[in-house]
């Protein structure tokens, strides 16, 4: 299995996690139903079926990712499906969309424009805004926070501080590129009616066998390689209650809880942009 292959496995298993605050996001912005839209950055497809349930039958998304391996299997994935013709998959960068002036009716882009860190975020920004009409909004959801190993708190503020706990940013970035400060880029871009958003999304023991499976993928996505820079105590800990081979693995104790919050940042494209 490649590395690519292996995110998507990874991206699809952690679905039903974060899919339930996806859809409280994506209601929140209230897309016209039968609008046109871009879902820019849109991996392997599956928050473009959700926007897709949002705009109705009469709607249209426009998915666009720079992998083409991604909106391969996003195509693959949604062939025969009820959306396959409301949704179309388009390779390209979201620096420099391949589109004209205005023809969305809104633009989302989830854990890309503002999060990726190979993405300056004002460019991009200024490219979502021109490709929609006035009037539409730009909205920028990602992954804000989490608290997943309930009443291990060092340990677990000790995995946030390396460098895989603060991904995708890094020491030495500017504050202003911090995806929590995306409200100044969207008034700074020139978007009217700017507004921020957070939801919460929370797993609780019992856990059926999907769930589980996503809590799995999610440690493994958020913690990757982190063993090293952790002293022998931590790592021990670690080891214990973060590996899913562990007996003591964490998401399996009777008590389980965890909650994580996901951040929409949204505003209007004005008149004249």
């Amino acid at each position: 299995m490649t590395d690519t292959d292996d995110y998507i496995q990874k991206m699809a298993a952690s679905q039903p996690l974060v899919e339930p605050t996806v859809r409280a996001a994506i209601q929140a912005l209230e897309l016209p139903l039968g609008s046109r839209g871009l879902d820019a950055g849109c991996g392997i497809g599956l928050q473009s079926v959700l926007l897709a349930e949002a705009v109705g039958p009469k709607g249209h998304v426009t998915a666009l990712d720079v992998s083409p391996e991604f909106v391969r299997h996003a195509e693959e994935m949604l062939r025969g499906a009820p959306f396959e013709g409301r949704i179309s998959f388009r390779e390209g960068d979201v620096r420099q969309l391949p589109f004209e002036d205005g023809l969305f009716d809104w633009a989302w882009s989830a854990c890309c424009v503002g999060y990726s860190p190979a993405i300056e975020p004002l460019p991009a920004l200024r490219e979502l805004a021109r490709v929609v009409r006035p009037g539409g909004a730009v909205a920028l959801f990602a992954w804000s926070s989490e608290t997943l190993l309930p009443g291990y708190p060092l340990l677990e503020a000790h995995l946030r501080a390396t460098a895989p706990g603060l991904a995708p940013f890094s020491p030495g970035t500017d504050p202003g590129l911090h995806f929590l400060r995306a409200l100044g880029w969207l008034r700074e871009v020139g978007l009217q009616d700017v507004k921020a958003r957070t939801f919460v999304g929370e797993a609780a023991a019992p856990l059926g066998d999907e769930l589980r499976q996503a809590l799995v993928e999610l440690f493994e996505m958020r913690w990757p390689g982190v063993e090293s820079e952790l002293s022998d105590e931590d790592r021990a800990a670690y080891q214990r209650l973060c590996l899913p081979q562990s007996p003591g693995f964490i998401v399996d104790q009777l008590d389980y809880y965890a909650f994580f919050t996901c951040t929409v940042f949204y505003g209007t494209v004005g008149k004249g942009m």
